[in-house]
């Protein structure tokens, strides 16, 4: 039986902070017809897909904050997207700013989930890595306070049975820390699903804001082909707010190959047969995680502290 998953990178273009969820979803859907009509099963879109980034603004108001956040999935703003897709027969993963009462408390997440085709959420997975920083840094062109506005997750990384295979989530930072690949290899995963909004510019070390399109693609790479994966990466891209944002939306095979690439910073997709199988080349070869792995050794990568 074929494991091949025809899976779209919806790549979104900017989003201003006076764009509706509507609008926005709307454009999504524009982008799950194409999907459709290019007999895609899954459409993947980025991190904290419905609204602007933002973590970049210093609010003092909660309840300015607390705009950005959803309540409920679907929705009224989201509802749309998923009807549809059960009518396509599409599977979809998409971002947001989730809140959820736990216990008679509110926590906010930075959160990505999974549908199937039949418009079921078969996947949440809430940020684990948080960048930025909690206080208000005015040096800054523009802040990034992710620390400040989402609680880090703090369930492990997982992966659910959709499209004939085992999928699995990241978001953003999480793409550059490897312990995320491997702790989502040894779980299974064969296709991981990654949204990400990531500024040109970084205040704390601008040297390197000429690498940041090659980085993006490094840690990624790097990632499917130590642990023999499929990776989607997916970016919110272009001058958002004043914000200049990569692209580079992807689609990695375990081999380490970019085999589609956007080429734009607006709404695009780009596609590709994702053959399941192909896992095997690695794991069954150089990675073979059974044979070679030394985990007795590896003492230092649960040890709370660094060496």
């Amino acid at each position: 039986m074929s494991r091949i998953v025809v899976t779209a990178a919806a790549q979104l273009g900017p989003i201003d902070r006076a764009e509706s969820r509507e609008s926005v979803v709307a454009r999504m859907l524009a982008l799950m017809e194409k999907a459709a009509a290019r007999g895609c099963d899954l459409i993947v879109y980025p991190e904290l897909a419905l609204t602007t980034f933002f973590p970049r603004w210093f609010m003092e108001n909660q309840a300015e904050v607390d705009t950005f956040f959803e309540r409920s999935m679907p929705n009224a703003a989201t509802a749309p997207l998923f009807e549809r897709a059960k009518v396509l027969g599409i599977g979809f993963s998409f971002g947001y700013a989730e809140m959820v009462e736990e216990d008679g408390v509110l926590h906010r997440y930075n959160t990505s989930i999974v549908v199937d085709k039949a418009g079921g959420i078969v996947h949440r997975y809430r940020k684990i890595h948080l960048p930025g920083h909690k206080n208000n840094e005015p040096w800054r062109a523009f802040q990034h306070l992710e620390k400040r506005y989402f609680e880090p997750g703090m369930e492990p990384f997982s992966t659910a049975d959709a499209f004939g295979g085992k999928i699995g989530q990241a978001i953003c930072n999480d793409r550059r820390w490897p312990e995320t690949y491997r702790e989502l290899a040894l779980r299974g995963a064969e296709m991981v699903l990654i949204g990400y909004n990531t500024p040109v510019h970084y205040p704390l070390a601008p040297e390197h804001d000429h690498l940041q399109c090659f980085h993006n693609h490094l840690c990624m790479q790097a990632g499917a082909y130590q642990n023999g994966m499929w990776i989607i990466g997916v970016a919110k891209a272009g001058k958002e707010e004043g914000c200049d944002l990569i692209g580079q939306s992807c689609i990695i095979a375990p081999t380490g190959e970019i085999v589609a690439m956007a080429s734009t910073l607006g709404d695009e997709l780009v596609v590709h047969d994702c053959d399941l199988d192909r896992c095997t080349e690695i794991r069954a070869n150089i990675f073979n995680f059974r044979l070679h792995r030394r985990p007795e050794i590896y003492t230092a990568l649960t040890a709370t502290d660094p060496v």
